[in-house]
């Protein structure tokens, strides 16, 4: 069997990978790839506006897949700023294995499909190297890309995996196409016609920084699969983070936030799930990354109804405390989100409602964070509270759909995110309220 055909048969077993055609011949295979693009010039920092990064797309690691070596991959991820340059952050955190990358672009995504815009496709270079290998554990910055780069944009990242280094750091729930071609290095190809076989998750790539963001700052949205997405329509956008994006952009620049999408389906509180537990994973996921002003919280659902479940109110309390202190000690503010009803849903009993609703208590009141999203008071029936409205439901009694999805996302006060708030939660008394049209949602 020829090379290329080995790499098709082995995508076509991924969970989650189809092919447009049936098999990559031997013309493919031969065909040899187009030039990699030059990196431009280092950028050289203005001293008199320093330069200053900030994050404006993330998708946190969530297990490992199987390599695909000898491949390129396309990821097709979305801005919520823009910036007169940017770096890509990719990674190898959950790989056992040396990870050698052999070739690495950047380009605005024409609209629909693999193809670039013309003149955009840019190589990523890491200190000034064209390949380079990531150790185990470890994630790698690429050096600034001189690229104009619009808010609300598709970005093309692909990366050719020139040999098998064990299992894919991925992000599983990417609910976007993203788009393989088996033939050897194709970053190259700003037409995209190499890229015969499609995806469902992201490889590699954790993270898309901008410089020079009219925003100050970002706001990461930390999660489990209501964060992620699950739920709502794929290829679509339309998770919360993305329709809190929305919102945000409307804002005058020095109100702005990019946002970072750190959900994980499957992810827990106290204990690790799909992905590392939450507190594992915060510096990782959200306290490192760049230019981070806000973090909203929304995890503990999946201890509430998971096996073993959670019983004790207490250990979220100290969970969640522990997470804003650290997030206090990097200047970072807290924003603490209500969990949602799942009556209907199999995991659904008597028992566990009532540690839902008493952990919903301390984050109302508990004084644990510097503000409260109550998105529980937004989303529940109130005939039947411990029940999603079901003009809300995506059919599972657990996921919110698209109206849903941004229901809570408008239940966010913007200008809690930038420091006014309930005074005195998360002890920061004597806050100012927020002066703004918007209101909390009832508690």
């Amino acid at each position: 069997m020829p090379a290329a055909a080995r790499v098709l048969a082995a995508l076509l077993l991924l969970p989650g990978t189809t092919a447009t055609a049936a098999v990559a011949t031997t013309a493919t295979a031969a065909t040899a790839a187009t030039a990699a693009p030059a990196p431009l010039a280092p950028l050289r920092p203005d001293p008199a506006r320093p330069a200053v990064w900030t994050g404006t797309w993330e998708a946190a690691p969530s297990g490992t897949a199987a390599a695909l070596p000898g491949a390129s991959i396309r990821n097709v991820v979305r801005t919520s700023v823009g910036g007169t340059a940017l770096r890509v952050r990719l990674s190898n955190r959950l790989g056992r294995t040396p990870l050698r990358l052999g070739a690495v672009t950047v380009a605005l995504r024409r609209a629909g499909g693999p193809g670039a815009v013309p003149g955009s496709l840019r190589a990523a270079v890491f200190r000034g190297a064209r390949t380079v290998t990531v150790p185990p554990g470890r994630d790698v910055v690429s050096d600034p890309v001189r690229l104009h780069v619009p808010a609300a944009a598709d970005l093309l990242v692909t990366v050719y995996t020139p040999g098998d280094s064990g299992p894919a750091t991925y992000h599983r729930t990417a609910l976007r196409t993203g788009y393989l071609a088996p033939g050897g290095d194709r970053t190259a190809d700003a037409e995209g016609t190499a890229y015969t076989a499609t995806t469902t998750h992201w490889y590699y790539v954790t993270g898309v920084d901008v410089l020079g963001a009219p925003a100050a700052g970002s706001v990461v949205a930390f999660g489990d699969s209501l964060t992620d997405g699950t739920g709502s329509t794929f290829d679509a956008g339309r998770r919360w983070p993305d329709r809190l994006a929305e919102r945000l952009r409307a804002l005058p620049p020095f109100r702005r936030l990019a946002v970072l999408n750190a959900g994980v389906s499957g992810n827990r509180l106290l204990r690790d799930g799909v992905g590392p537990a939450a507190l594992t994973r915060l510096d990782a996921d959200a306290l490192s990354r760049a230019g981070v002003r806000a973090l909203v919280v929304w995890e503990g659902i999946n201890d509430v109804k998971g096996t073993p479940e959670a019983r004790d109110p207490a250990a979220f309390e100290t969970a969640y405390r522990a997470i804003v202190a650290r997030a206090h000690a990097h200047g970072i503010r807290v924003v603490g989100a209500t969990l949602t009803p799942y009556g209907g849903h199999g995991a659904y009993t008597a028992a566990r409602e009532t540690v839902r609703r008493k952990v919903n208590d301390l984050i109302r009141h508990g004084g644990l964070f510097d503000a409260v999203a109550d998105f529980d008071a937004v989303v529940r029936d109130p005939a039947r509270p411990e029940r999603i409205l079901p003009a809300y439901d995506s059919g599972d009694h657990l996921h919110l759909d698209d109206a849903g999805l941004r229901a809570v996302a408008d239940a966010v006060v913007l200008g809690t995110l930038l420091g006014c708030g309930q005074g005195g939660q998360g002890g920061q008394g004597g806050q100012q309220p927020c002066r703004s049209r918007e209101t909390q949602p009832r508690s």
